[in-house]
């Protein structure tokens, strides 16, 4: 018998086709996004950890709104031309990312930011950009509930195409870290096992994956980009994403 061999094919998340999934850890954040009025000088940061949904509500806000997502770790300095969002806003240079709240403030657009901490506490140097991230709004994305990676992990594993028990995925839950990103990292890493097994999910290749990150836990694959995705039928109004 012939052992298929997993192919390195890299996975991304459909942002067209993927809800966002509500609950209490993220109401917060996503009310805030509602009012870009009621932004002190027009900004807002959304923080938390790996994983926490960060990434999904910009590209969901800059959808919404027309503005345009940037990544903090090549950021320019081009003044903006519209309204922005950066993508982990705390691995910015410092001086391309005063001169983009500056120029963004001068021409009067709203700025997003996205890190995993809350501004005011991000390492600066620059006194006029210290000022500037404490003077920001900042809205935490707290630690997702049961409910919520209970649904995460769902919708991940459908996303790969991935048939699992219940009973399998609650093995899971019940054994991983409880956060977005094991959660991300498990269904990866079940996807190559499948993959080069050939064969069904079972409880066995589930406890090898548990194993696997409690040994040698590692950053997961990809980014914070699926984070909280919702399967169809939803009662998230695709009007918003």
């Amino acid at each position: 018998m012939i052992r298929q061999l997993p192919l390195p094919f890299p996975h991304a998340p459909h942002w067209d086709r993927i809800a966002f999934l509500e609950a209490p850890s993220n109401a917060e954040a996503l009310a805030w996004l509602e009012r870009p009025n009621d932004w002190p000088l027009r900004r807002l940061a959304l923080w938390g950890g790996a994983g926490s949904g960060k990434t999904h509500l910009l590209h969901r806000w800059a959808r919404r709104t027309g503005a345009t997502l940037l990544d903090g770790a090549t950021l320019a300095q081009e003044p903006p031309a519209c309204a922005i969002a950066i993508d982990d806003a705390d691995l910015a240079g410092e001086r391309p990312l005063l001169h983009t709240l500056n120029a963004a403030a001068e021409s009067g657009f709203a700025v997003v930011l996205a890190g995993r901490a809350a501004p005011a506490r991000w390492a600066v140097g620059l006194p006029d950009l210290a000022s500037r991230l404490r003077a920001t709004l900042a809205v935490e994305i707290r630690p997702a509930e049961d409910a919520l990676l209970r649904g995460l992990l769902t919708t991940l594993l459908a996303d790969r195409q991935l048939p699992v028990p219940e009973t399998v995925q609650d093995f899971l839950l019940l054994r991983l870290p409880r956060t977005p990103a094991a959660l991300r990292e498990a269904a990866a890493r079940l996807d190559r096992l499948a993959l080069a097994a050939g064969g069904r999910i079972t409880r066995n290749l589930a406890a090898i994956v548990v194993a696997e990150l409690a040994d040698s836990p590692e950053k997961p694959s990809f980014d914070e980009d699926l984070t909280w995705p919702l399967a169809a039928g939803s009662h998230a109004d695709p009007g918003l994403l």
